[in-house]
């Protein structure tokens, strides 16, 4: 089969790992593991992704199988964050002209601008188009993220959701917010992230501790709901130290606004000389560092994918997570990990005092924690489910269901073109 995924936001050849929040290397991660596995398969994949920087090649080869296509839309950089549905009709363009060219099977948007793009290149030329969002603006209203998303985007992602054959969730919180939009249960499937268990696995190298247990931390260091919360829980938990991972590079930690911001907290708290930042960690790296966690502890109030959670439990340590979406579903309470009230640091604080002081549940936990990752989130797992949710999509083409829909699946499109600056 020749697929199509479509993210016009996240290049394959681009290194994201440089970034303040560790979980927007998310969806380059799981973009190209997901094409690898299909590669692996049999399948031949092309990835369509927007030409963000200068030196990216008009089109290369990734691997035996899988083919990467830059696109040209708009300027060749980054795409403001206030900006994201600024060039969609470009791409959407152009994407329609190289399928009409070379026709896939199917095309699978990865985000709310690629589904754009996706369903308004496909809408001539009868091609399902799945539909993978990541993060659901009606998720981020609902557990009052920082950063609103606005109401263009709310409104645009209802009319994608509807208009998509099929829509892979990421979460059963997710299918069921896509319910609540109006999106038939029969064309949605959870599909979660996934982990690679060849990498992310409990035997191999641990990056060195100094004695201390160690809280892990994955955070987006511009969201302080959430470290705040870990911070607060530290205080209480003597003789352990939170390292929190992600920002920028190790020698630019000092002079980050965030990261000062969160040190004058933890001053405040008397827990400065217990709090680490590692700053921007390598994906080579990753491993050996989630391996030298007691505990990973996730604090922030959502999580759509809940990647760093499922690669932590793949290298057997246990995750205690307040987040609302991904993990909920990835860790079983008092079994894999924990699930604590958000927003409560001495509940997290006791739970986790009372892990860390029995080392024989902490190590079973660990194991429970590895074996789900390996079973229900390996790539493998994740590329078959992925094949099954498009062979559904196949039978149901994205030219019927845009038929029985009262609004032409163009219309959102153009109001996002109209729109850019605003969504």
């Amino acid at each position: 089969m020749r697929i199509a995924l479509v993210a016009d936001d996240c290049s394959s050849l681009t290194q994201l790992c440089q970034h303040d929040d560790p979980r927007l290397g998310a969806q380059a991660a799981r973009v190209s593991s997901l094409a690898g596995e299909l590669a692996r398969l049999g399948h031949r994949i092309t990835i369509y992704a927007r030409r963000d920087s200068k030196g990216l090649p008009g089109s290369a080869i990734l691997a035996p199988g899988i083919t990467v296509e830059h696109v040209t839309a708009g300027p060749p950089a980054p795409v403001p964050s206030d900006k994201p549905a600024a060039h969609v009709a470009e791409f959407s363009r152009c994407l329609a002209e190289r399928w009409r060219r070379n026709r896939p099977d199917i095309a699978h948007a990865h985000s709310w601008t690629s589904g754009l793009a996706a369903l308004a290149g496909a809408r001539d030329l009868g091609l399902p188009v799945a539909q993978t969002f990541g993060s659901l603006a009606a998720a981020e209203l609902r557990y009052r993220t920082p950063e609103r998303p606005s109401a263009a985007r709310i409104r645009l992602e209802a009319g994608i959701a509807r208009r998509a054959a099929v829509v892979l969730a990421t979460s059963t919180d997710q299918q069921a917010d896509l319910a609540r939009l109006g999106v038939s249960k029969a064309r949605i499937r959870v599909v979660p992230c996934g982990v690679d268990p060849r990498r992310f696995r409990p035997d191999g190298p641990a990056a060195e501790r100094n004695g201390h247990a160690r809280l892990l931390a994955a955070e987006p260091l511009t969201a302080a709901l959430g470290l705040d919360i870990a911070m607060g829980a530290l205080a209480e938990i003597p003789r352990a130290e939170l390292v929190i991972t992600g920002g920028p590079g190790p020698g630019e930690v000092s002079k980050h606004q965030a990261c000062r911001d969160l040190r004058r907290a933890a001053r405040e708290l008397g827990v400065h000389d217990r709090l680490v930042f590692t700053g921007a960690v390598a994906p080579g790296e990753l491993p050996a560092l989630l391996r030298s966690a007691d505990l990973l502890v996730s604090t922030a109030p959502y999580e759509p994918a809940g990647l760093v959670a499922i690669q932590s439990m793949a290298c057997g340590t246990p995750v205690v997570a307040a987040a609302g979406g991904a993990e909920q579903d990835a860790v079983i309470d008092s079994t894999t990990g924990l699930l604590v009230p958000p927003g409560q640091p001495r509940q997290l604080a006791l739970r986790v005092r009372r892990l860390l002081g029995n080392s024989m549940q902490l190590e079973a936990y660990g194991i429970a924690a590895a074996d789900r990752a390996r079973s229900r989130y390996s790539w493998a797992r994740i590329a078959r489910e992925t094949l099954a949710a498009y062979a559904s999509a196949r039978r149901r083409p994205a030219a019927r269901a845009a038929a029985r829909d009262p609004e032409p699946v163009a219309q959102p499109a153009r109001e996002a073109i109209h729109a850019g600056a605003r969504a």
